[in-house]
């Protein structure tokens, strides 16, 4: 038995030399910071790549879905799911807003459509729905009912960079998509995050609102933040693009072996592989039915006795958090409490030898 620790994830990362060869022509310039000309670079290379009409960068993930909810001025109540990671809720209630939380597509683990319209009140002013694993939402029937009630559409698409749904960048959904550059994704820059949509009056606004609010001749037009991406994360995040594809592909390679082994274990249940989506295999999780023989405690508790580490993602769920105990009137949610009593994120990252893949389906299945 190996005692050499296998973690869920691992940060991909570029040639040392390219890095610090990205990085050199700072201390010439001395620009650190405020929309540098490595910023900026990267912020038209993510346009291209994610195939969307405009981008603005961010500090992290969670301060560009905070910008997004303060541009659309939502106000009110969104109706949003308790399956997701902390942010998403945090985000919502920090903009003095109601998170209404929806049940999820029992085999997607999305917000389920057809849950949302009885949640809409005359409060209502958004849908923030999120991807989870990278999964595309329905998008269709979502901003269907958008447009029926006059609802904005915010996507978490935190796990979702790159993934394509029927050949359409993910990022060309809903009002404003968020995106999480953080080092455990697929892409990262260290820590980073960012935003696409399709609207142009929203650069200026953003740009505000992640800069101080500080608008043209040095007017504060509302109450900002400070959100601004570095050029060092900047440098990180081009040199990783260099290298993207390549890392979807080794990871795409995990995730067949882990099908190949799981794909007719009764008692597993596997996230579904679409014809319509291009993934970036971000997640592999498994849902550990009451059919299957051993709970999810126990396979945690052999695979971390094989210093193997997976993670009960998501759980609790957000609804569930002591610190919104008594603050709002949860909906009933109870496939997505199901899922998360039950779910497991194996570990799943590029250098991910097959062999460990093995190693791992074989502790879960004996």
């Amino acid at each position: 038995m190996s005692n050499k620790p296998i973690h869920i994830v691992r940060s991909s990362m570029p040639p040392f030399e390219k890095y610090i060869e990205k990085i050199r022509p700072l201390w010439d310039s001395c620009w650190l910071t405020n929309m540098g000309v490595l910023h900026n670079e990267l912020e038209e290379r993510i346009a291209k790549y994610l195939e969307v009409p405009y981008t603005q960068l961010f500090a992290n993930g969670h301060l560009a879905l905070e910008a997004a909810i303060q541009a659309l001025d939502l106000k009110g109540e969104v109706i949003t799911t308790p399956f997701t990671f902390a942010s998403t809720t945090h985000a919502i209630v920090r903009a003095n807003l109601v998170p209404v939380f929806c049940d999820i597509d029992p085999i997607t683990y999305n917000i389920d459509p057809k849950k949302i319209e009885s949640l809409i009140t005359p409060r209502t002013s958004a849908i923030l729905a999120v991807h989870v694993y990278g999964t595309p939402c329905n998008v269709k029937e979502i901003q269907e009912i958008a447009d029926r009630y006059n609802l904005k559409v915010v996507y978490d698409s935190a796990h979702a960079f790159g993934v394509k749904l029927d050949g359409l960048g993910i990022g060309n959904f809903g009002d404003i998509s968020m995106f999480s550059f953080h080092g455990t994704k697929v892409f990262h820059t260290v820590e980073g995050g960012g935003l696409s949509f399709r609207d142009e009056k929203l650069i200026h606004r953003l740009k505000s609102i992640k800069n101080f609010g500080l608008a043209p001749q040095g007017v504060i037009s509302e109450i900002g933040t400070n959100a601004k991406m570095s050029e060092f994360h900047a440098a990180m995040g081009l040199c990783n693009l260099d290298i993207l594809d390549g890392e979807i592909f080794k990871r795409k390679l995990v995730v067949e072996r882990y099908y190949e082994n799981f794909e007719k274990l009764e008692g597993i249940q596997l996230l579904p592989r679409y014809s319509n989506v291009d993934s970036n295999y971000m997640y592999f999780p498994i849902l550990l039915t009451d059919e299957f023989r051993k709970n999810r405690e126990r396979v945690t508790q052999e695979l971390s006795n094989n210093y193997i580490y997976a993670r009960k993602y998501f759980y609790p769920l957000t609804s569930k958090f002591d610190c919104y105990k008594n603050k709002f009137i949860n909906s009933y949610t109870p496939i997505a409490e199901y899922v998360s009593e039950r779910i497991l994120a194996l570990p799943l990252y590029a250098d991910l030898a097959l062999d460990d893949v093995d190693r791992i389906c074989a502790i879960i299945k004996g």
